[in-house]
């Protein structure tokens, strides 16, 4: 989502800043108890929530590209029986702190702060879902001798051979976001990167209003839109051939980023056995186009 992006249709234009209803199951997950926290890594304040007692399984679900973690909020309670659930907005994102300059070792290492002060490992090595870019992260540290993760599970993250591939609509068309006289405006504005239907208008508008913030007199975007273009990624190895814990690759069955070429390709390059699990009439942005769907895919898979 970006000032840039086309959007032939935006998804809440036609509410004109109002919410369209919910069903009773997501008023409940979003309303469950959960804790939301700060702390410092690298300079930065970084955002992260977290559900469900501390001394149970750990699990880190990650977010994608301009995103924060609140896209969780509804996805994280139907865990937290079983385990403790922790989330964070990246650097840069969210209601985290922008960064002068952001490199993948920061977001690791974002991850690994958030997941010790979450008492992920409490009970043993700890699973993580890394959804789109947040799968990028996830694996980098899957690739490091002695990392903590008992799975990594890849949702819809597109790793395809080039290592320096940025997110869609990064780098030289960078710009400051363009501030709007009202908060129904900017919701007006709110559309998915890449573009996909919108299957629950509910959750669009739920993400979209923790997308914002008051600026200048008006509302803008909370990500940091000079992320990419001050981003810096060395060539590394592949980070599908040898991780250091077991792999899981889930993806939408309709999304425009992880098609079946790639995943026939992600699959040949991933560890023999690494399960492979399409989450049907799903598009890019999985938790928001079948949560339910995922909801289950991931619950069959940890137990």
């Amino acid at each position: 989502m970006s000032d840039a992006d086309p959007a032939p249709e935006p998804p809440l234009a036609h509410l004109r800043g109002a919410a369209p209803p919910a069903p009773g199951w997501f008023r409940d997950a979003v309303d469950a108890p959960h804790e939301r926290h700060r702390l410092q890594v690298a300079g930065a304040g970084i955002e992260w929530l977290a559900w469900g007692q501390r001394g149970k399984p750990g699990l880190l679900l990650l977010h994608g590209n301009g995103a924060h973690a609140d896209w969780w909020r509804f996805i994280a309670p139907f865990f937290a029986e079983t385990h403790r659930v922790a989330t964070l907005s990246w650097g840069g994102m969210g209601n985290s702190d922008h960064r002068p300059h952001y490199r993948m070792e920061l977001f690791v290492e974002e991850l690994l702060a958030v997941a010790e002060a979450a008492g992920l490992s409490d009970a043993g090595p700890f699973t993580t879902v890394g959804h789109s870019f947040g799968g990028f992260p996830m694996m980098a540290l899957a690739n490091r001798e002695g990392q903590p993760m008992g799975r990594a599970i890849i949702l819809d993250s597109p790793f395809d051979l080039d290592q320096r591939r940025r997110p869609r609509g990064s780098g030289g068309d960078a710009r400051p976001h363009t501030v709007y006289a009202t908060q129904a405006q900017a919701l007006a504005r709110f559309r998915w990167a890449p573009p996909q239907p919108t299957t629950h208008e509910y959750i669009a508008d739920f993400i979209a209003r923790l997308s914002i913030r008051p600026q200048d007199g008006g509302f803008s975007w909370k990500f940091d839109p000079f992320l990419w273009s001050e981003f810096e990624q060395p060539p590394g190895k592949d980070p599908l051939l040898a991780p250091q814990c077991p792999v899981t690759l889930m993806w939408g069955e309709l999304s425009a980023l992880v098609h079946g070429g790639l995943v026939e390709d992600m699959a040949r390059r991933l560890p023999a056995g690494t399960p492979l699990i399409p989450i049907p009439q799903a598009y890019h942005h999985v938790m928001a186009d079948q949560p339910l769907a995922l909801v289950s895919a991931l619950r069959a898979h940890l137990a």
